[in-house]
This record gives C-alpha cells, structure tokens and sequence, in this order.
C-alpha cells in the first residue's frame, strides 16, 4: 500500500510539472481573422500515423506537398503534387534543404526512444524554427499532446497517473521544451494538443479548444481528424499563438 501512494504522489507531482513547464495560452482573441494564402506547405514526420494523414489530406486540398522523412520508403506514397525529401530533423542542413519555397510547415514529429532521456522534439523543432526564419516561412502548425500546460491531467485519470508517470516522463518532459521553444519563437504558430491517437476513420465532428480533453476518462481522436484539424488551422487564425485541445 505504500508504494501505492508514493506512486500517486508522484503522477501528482508530475501532472504539476508539466503543468509548469508547457506552454500556457491565455485565452483567444475574441474575432477570427483569415491568414495569407498557401500552396507550398512541408511535412515533418510525414512517414508516422498523423503525418501520412496530413500528406494524404493536404494533396486532396490541392497543397503542394514537401514530405520530410528519414526513410522514404515507409512513405509509401506517390502523387504529381508531392517531393520526397530525405532528411533528418536533428540535422539542420537536410533541414535547410527542404524548406526554401515553402509557405507553411506542419510537424507532426514523434520517436519511439520512450525509456531515456531525449531531446529529439525540442533539437528537431528547434532546427525547423531556425530554418523557418532563415528561408522567411511565415506559419507553423505543430503537434504535441493533451496534458502539457493549460492542459495538464486532461488526458484522463488513467493517462495522467499511470501511462504518463509510468512510460512517458521523458517523451512528454521533451515535449514542454518543445512546447516553449515554439512560443518564444516569432513565427506565426498554432500548436495542437489532441487526446490519445487512433486508426479510426476521420469523423469531421470534434471538440476543440483550450478546455478540451477530460480529467476523468481518457479523450480520443483518430489521427484522420487531428490532421483535418492541423490543415484547418493554414486557413485560419482563431487559434494563432495558442495551443488548442482536440478530440471527440
């Protein structure tokens, strides 16, 4: 039993870490304004769950796509509309070379490395928002999680005391310094917090906003709908400079 409450105390103590540490949005301005147009839009991460999502969906919308990805086979994908460029986030110069010309960049970075420490959410965004300045790249979308920030323990009481404490201290701590380096950036930037990931079809319904998510079940979203969502936001500055919940 005692081992029970020093693992409770410390998910606690944990869930108000991250609390402290991700970003924390104030609340939206009150009228939606239209960004610039795109048509040139790059892709990190293009070969995970969410970012496959995104490179589908986007050249749907017609996007021209730039897909940045370490092993271009696992893309799997083929279109007139879509560059595949080999590279690797860590490496700022393969960063550089797929960045000239682009209107936008959407990241949906992730690793499996959960057991370490790791900096390779912070590092690769870094490296993204550098060349962003450099090449003169205005808007960036990026994904993160429910459970950082403002949004801390709203990815339900199982999530918050047992997977975050348990398997994921080290991704999600990462992911505040991710977090940070991209409101302190001076891009145009809107980062996504979605619930726990799916394979399910997109829905086109969710909930979104700074107070989605649940405290006491775990939230979900197919990883379809996170990127209608992500794609949405090229087209919109509701959220700009926040960093919106999503899920069902």
């Amino acid at each position: 039993m005692p081992i029970f409450w020093w693992f409770l105390a410390y998910g606690i103590l944990l869930t108000a870490a991250l609390a402290r540490a991700g970003h924390r949005s104030r609340a939206m301005r009150a009228t939606e304004t239209v960004p610039p147009s795109c048509s040139k839009i790059l892709i990190v991460g293009a070969s995970g769950g969410t970012g496959r999502q995104l490179v589908t969906q986007a050249l749907e919308r017609g996007y021209s796509v730039t897909a940045l990805v370490r092993n271009p086979s696992r893309l799997q994908l083929e279109h007139p509309q879509l560059t595949v460029v080999q590279g690797d986030v860590l490496d700022r110069a393969s960063v550089d070379k797929a960045m000239p010309g682009q209107d936008a960049v959407l990241s949906a970075l992730g690793h499996k490395k959960f057991f370490y420490p790791t900096r390779i959410l912070s590092e690769g965004t870094q490296n993204i928002l550098q060349s962003m300045e450099a090449h003169g790249v205005p808007r960036f979308v990026c994904e993160t999680s429910l459970g950082l920030g403002n949004s801390a323990g709203s990815l339900g009481l199982y999530s918050t005391l047992f997977v975050i404490p348990l398997i994921l201290p080290f991704y999600f701590w990462d992911k505040t310094r991710q977090e940070r380096s991209i409101a302190q950036s001076n891009r145009d930037w809107i980062i996504v917090r979605p619930g726990s990931l799916d394979n399910a079809s997109k829905r086109g319904r969710y909930r979104h906003g700074l107070r989605a998510g649940s405290f006491l079940l775990v939230p979900r979203i197919s990883r379809a709908d996170v990127a209608e969502f992500m794609l949405n936001q090229l087209e919109s500055d509701t959220y700009l400079r926040t960093a919106p919940g999503v899920c069902w």
